[in-house]
C-alpha cells in the first residue's frame, strides 16, 4: 500500500511540512515512475511499498503523509524511472545534513516557525533612507572568545557576523545586503553557485557542540535590548542560526536584504532533479526538469517558461520575506533572467507577488548592460522592481579614474 493521503489536499506545500502527528511530503516529478520517501538516513535504502508518494499525473505532483516524522527527522528520495534509480535530494529542503556534503547528505525537517523572533516592533528605513553595507558572510568577520581574528583558519559563520551589528549601526548602516546564503558546492564561494537554494549554507553555521559561546554573545546583544536569554536548541539548528542573524540586525535598527540569483543554478543542482534516470547527463542535456539548454557563469539558466520552475522561484523569494523576515531582496542579474523565455513575465510575477505579501520590501534589481528604466517600472510596461543597480556609475567612474591617472594601472 503506498504512502496515506491523510492532510494531502491541493493546497498541500511542497517539500517536507510538518502536520498534527506527522509530515507531508509533495514533489514535482512528472516523469518519474516511482517516488519513495527514505527517512532516517538514506544511504542503503530498500524501497517498501508504504513508503510510495503516489502520483497526480495531471501535474506531474507526488504526495503522501507520513505518521510520526518530527522536526529534525532526516529524508531523502528514491527515484524510478527509464534510465535507472537513485537517491535525490528534495530541491526545496528547509536544511540539510550538516557537513555532510552533497551528494551524500539528507534533507532535513524543519518547521517554519522555528525561532522565537523579537522583531515584532522593527519598521524598515524608507527606500529613499537607505544605506546599504554589502558583504560576504563568510570572510566578514570571526574572533575567538580572546577577540583574535579566526578567519585565516576556518569560515566565518552567521553568529559570526552578528557580532559586528553594533559596529555597523555605529556607523549609521542601516541595511545589510549579504551576497548569497544558500548552499552552494563546496566550502568556499562568492555564492553564486546555489545548489539548494533553500536550504542556509551549512559553512556558515555550527553544530550544536559549538553554540556555546555564540549562544553567550547573542543573548548578551538581546539583553541589551531588554530581552530573556534563548538556549540551545532556540538556535541548534542552522535555521534557527539565520533567522537569529536576521533578528538581532532588526533589534538593532538594521534591515537585511539579501542577494538572490534566480537567473542561474550551480551545476550541482542539475544533478538532483528528480527525473533525470530518463534524461542524458549534465551539461548535453537541453531537455532537463528544471533548467533550458542555456548556460551561465558555469551553471544553467532556469527554463522560465515552466509555470512549476516558476512558482519554484517565486516560492522561494517569498520563503525569504515570510519565513526568515528579510526586508527585500537584491535580484542577481535581471538582464540575464530578461534575455531568456519567459523570464519578463517571471520577473513581473514575482514582484507583484512579493509586493503583496509584503508591502514594505525593497526589491532591487541587478541590471547589467542595458538601460535600467524597464526593470523598475511597473507591470506591464516593466518589471516591478523598486531599485536598480545598473553599471553605468561604476563604468563612469572607471573611466574617470583611468583617465585622471593619466593610463597608469589601477590600483
Amino acid at each position: 500500500m503506498a504512502a496515506s493521503q491523510e492532510h494531502i489536499s491541493e493546497s498541500t506545500p511542497m517539500g517536507a511540512r510538518l502536520v498534527d502527528g506527522g509530515a507531508t511530503f509533495r514533489v514535482w516529478a512528472p516523469r518519474a515512475e516511482h517516488v519513495y520517501v527514505a527517512l532516517d538516513g538514506a544511504d542503503g535504502y530498500t524501497p517498501r511499498p508504504e513508503d510510495e508518494l503516489v502520483k497526480n499525473a495531471g501535474t506531474g505532483h507526488w504526495t503522501g503523509f507520513f505518521p510520526g516524522v518530527s522536526d529534525g527527522d532526516k529524508y531523502r528520495f528514491k527515484v524510478l524511472g527509464p534510465g535507472g534509480s537513485g537517491l535525490r535530494r528534495d530541491p526545496r529542503a528547509r536544511e540539510l545534513e550538516l557537513f555532510e556534503y552533497p551528494p551524500r547528505c539528507d534533507g532535513i525537517v524543519r518547521p517554519v516557525d522555528s525561532y522565537p523572533w523579537h522583531d515584532q516592533d522593527y519598521r524598515p528605513p524608507r527606500l529613499k533612507d537607505l544605506i546599504v553595507y554589502q558583504f560576504h558572510v563568510g570572510v566578514f568577520s570571526a574572533r575567538d572568545e580572546a577577540g583574535h581574528d579566526i578567519r585565516p583558519y576556518r569560515v566565518a559563520k552567521f553568529l559570526d557576523a552578528m557580532e559586528r551589528i553594533e559596529y555597523l549601526a555605529d556607523l549609521g548602516i542601516n541595511a545589510l545586503q549579504p551576497l548569497p546564503l544558500v548552499e552552494f558546492h563546496g566550502e568556499w564561494s562568492l555564492g553564486y553557485n546555489g545548489t539548494d537554494i533553500y536550504s542556509p549554507e551549512m559553512d556558515y553555521c555550527v553544530g550544536p557542540a559549538d553554540i556555546g559561546p555564540y549562544l553567550n554573545r547573542l543573548n548578551s546583544l538581546l539583553a541589551k535590548k531588554g530581552f530573556p536569554p534563548l538556549g540551545p536548541n532556540d538556535v541548534g539548528g542552522q535555521v534557527e542560526q539565520l533567522k537569529a542573524f536576521v533578528d538581532v540586525c532588526h533589534l538593532y535598527g538594521i534591515a537585511v536584504i539579501p542577494d538572490v540569483v534566480y537567473n542561474h543554478a550551480g551545476g550541482g543542482f542539475d544533478s538532483q532533479s528528480m527525473d533525470h534516470f530518463d534524461l542524458p547527463a549534465f551539461p548535453n542535456d537541453q531537455n532537463n526538469l528544471y533548467f533550458s539548454g542555456a548556460g551561465y557563469a558555469g551553471g544553467r539558466v532556469f527554463a522560465f517558461d515552466r509555470p512549476e520552475v516558476r512558482q519554484f522561484l517565486i516560492d522561494n523569494a517569498s520563503m525569504f520575506l515570510q519565513e526568515y523576515h528579510t526586508d527585500g531582496l537584491r535580484f542577481d542579474e535581471v538582464s540575464v533572467i530578461e534575455d531568456h523565455d519567459g523570464g519578463g513575465s517571471l520577473c513581473s510575477d514575482m514582484t507583484q507577488t512579493l509586493h503583496y505579501i509584503k508591502p514594505s520590501a525593497v526589491l532591487i534589481a541587478e541590471y547589467w548592460n542595458s538601460p535600467r528604466e524597464k526593470a523598475v517600472r511597473q507591470p506591464p510596461a516593466g518589471m516591478g522592481f523598486d531599485l536598480g543597480y545598473a553599471d553605468g556609475l561604476r563604468n563612469a567612474l572607471r573611466g574617470m579614474l583611468a583617465e585622471a591617472s593619466g593610463g597608469r594601472p589601477q590600483t
